[in-house]
């Protein structure tokens, strides 16, 4: 389905709804692995930010315009409050939103992101952007789809899933004009932000998860996000690089579920747990 802005799914009949968020390249089908197993205690609302697969065209070059869409979405299919699980860039919105529409969150969880800018990122994403500019001018996308493993895979996970990252290379390529037009806006939006301010202003319950071989989000970033924000849990992937949604999903839906289970009581329990 699609709303005056982006493409969503909306899955479940009854029970709070869990949204995701996607990282910079993601779409929201991307979280299936994750999200397995919570129907039909919760409703599950997938998401492409503007820029994104679904939602092609240019992308919000700032990180507050994208957490007014999320905003609009919710309002345009009434939903009062989510709870919201998000990674990387969408994580980053996600803070936005906790802190400046509090009563519209029951819970939130942020996965492989950073409080601020991390050195070198606006440096990457600026390189990223100029072999995103190449594709929209006729070039190859293989320097765009080498970029990506480099960057957001572990060492391990490239070594163990070659061939299936060869096979997502040339979907990479195949992809049309629309997302590395609106990939650009997303790098943008991610050179220069700093969620410091916000954090305090965040009430709901939080769970901050770092992956231990991250390259683009390092320790430091991760540890300074969880505390920033007043009773938030931290953990940490001994291994996964920061694609931690794609490298190991049942680890993460896992923890999740935990997650979900320990919120107070008031909230709908976790089917099996």
């Amino acid at each position: 389905m699609t709303t005056k802005a982006s493409a969503y799914e909306l899955r479940g009949e009854a029970g709070e709804v869990v949204l995701t968020l996607n990282g910079g390249m993601m779409t929201f089908a991307s979280w299936a692995p994750v999200t397995a197993g919570l129907l039909p205690s919760y409703r599950l609302l997938g998401f492409d930010f503007q820029g994104q697969l679904r939602s092609p065209g240019e992308a919000h070059p700032n990180l507050e315009a994208h957490a007014a869409d999320v905003v609009a979405l919710l309002d345009e299919l009434g939903l009062d409050r989510v709870h919201v699980l998000a990674t990387s860039f969408g994580a980053e919105v996600a803070v936005l939103l906790a802190a400046l529409q509090p009563p519209r969150l029951h819970s939130l969880a942020l996965v492989t992101a950073a409080v601020r800018t991390p050195p070198g990122m606006a440096e990457s994403a600026r390189h990223l952007q100029g072999l995103v500019r190449d594709v929209l001018a006729g070039a190859s996308a293989v320097p765009v789809h080498q970029t990506m493993l480099q960057e957001i895979y572990s060492d391990a996970y490239r070594r163990a899933q070659g061939e299936a990252l060869e096979a997502r290379g040339k979907q990479t390529a195949a992809l049309p004009v629309a997302w590395y037009r609106g990939l650009l806006g997303i790098l943008e939006a991610i050179q220069d932000f700093d969620l410091t301010p916000h954090l305090s202003a965040i009430r709901c319950p939080t769970m901050v998860v770092h992956a231990a071989d991250d390259q683009v989000m390092p320790l430091a970033t991760s540890r300074a996000l969880a505390s920033g924000i007043a009773g938030a849990q931290w953990r940490q992937h001994p291994t996964s690089g920061h694609a931690l949604v794609v490298e190991d999903p049942l680890w993460l839906q896992h923890i999740y579920r935990q997650f979900l289970a320990q919120l107070p009581s008031v909230m709908t329990p976790v089917s099996g747990e």
